[in-house]
């Protein structure tokens, strides 16, 4: 398969639906005793739902209810903290493990078969994130939110990255957002069958060859005509540091609106 790529500048090409449709259909069969195990031992864990749904703002900017396996503890998900580090004590034991395997992910290919949601495509956020986009961010809503996407592979490591942040928002906002948001721009301007096809193999390679993974994925980026620090920032070889978000000037220092 070549990771070429696209032709057009469009947040999408000729057949995405459809694939998207066949592939969610016979994941949703091949991993569903997965998410029967995974949502019984959450229930058996605290016997509460196992299942936590939330607003999430979709495509050209409808809010639709985004469906995952609970991984916290019951209610806590649901605050002000939108960003997960490592050793939350939010995240249960038995959360910590399906987070691990990805398994909370995996109800979200429900979200595919009704077209609120794409195989591939920037993840959905939370309201109170997406309110803080800037005009050029707000391209991101231009495609079907994904159920993964090369922020994804890229930021894989995010609980660990941020661990020792005394502010997991406002971290989020400052080291992952401008670049998250970058790479779901280059993603929208560059989205083809080859890529998805790519993206999707590296969402689980990255699982147990990051480094590969991040070399392979840098050079698609390359590729497909990524800025070369953009390309070059896949690998992940230095440290995050606070940057404006695309289309700003200055970096976030608050989630306040005002």
């Amino acid at each position: 398969m070549n990771c070429g790529p696209a032709n057009a500048q469009r947040a999408g090409y000729p057949g995405k639906r459809l694939i998207d449709l066949l592939g969610a259909g016979s994941a949703l069969l091949l991993t569903m005793p997965l998410v029967v195990i995974a949502a019984g031992a959450v229930w058996l864990y605290d016997r509460e739902s196992p299942w936590y749904i939330s607003e999430r703002i979709g495509w050209r900017g409808r809010p639709f209810r985004f469906l995952k396996i609970r991984t916290m503890v019951p209610q806590e998900s649901s605050n002000a903290i939108d960003t997960t580090v490592a050793g939350d004590p939010r995240v249960t034991p038995v959360g910590r493990l399906i987070r691990a395997l990805k398994l909370d992910e995996l109800p979200q290919f429900v979200h595919v078969l009704t077209g609120r949601m794409s195989l591939v495509g920037p993840r959905p956020n939370v309201p109170r994130e997406v309110a803080l986009y800037t005009p050029e961010e707000r391209g991101l809503l231009a495609a079907r939110p994904g159920i993964t996407d090369i922020a994804s592979i890229v930021f894989a490591d995010l609980a660990y990255a941020l661990a020792d942040v005394s502010d997991p928002n406002i971290a989020y906002n400052q080291l992952v957002r401008p670049w998250k948001s970058r790479l779901g721009l280059h993603y929208v301007r560059s989205a083809s069958f080859g890529n998805d096809v790519c993206i999707v193999g590296y969402t689980v390679s990255v699982l147990f060859a990051r480094r590969w993974t991040l070399k392979r994925l840098s050079s698609l980026l390359r590729r497909s005509g990524a800025p070369e620090d953009l390309w070059r920032f896949v690998l992940r070889d230095q440290p995050l540091r606070p940057m404006p978000p695309p289309g700003a000037d200055a970096i976030v220092t608050s989630r306040s609106l005002e």
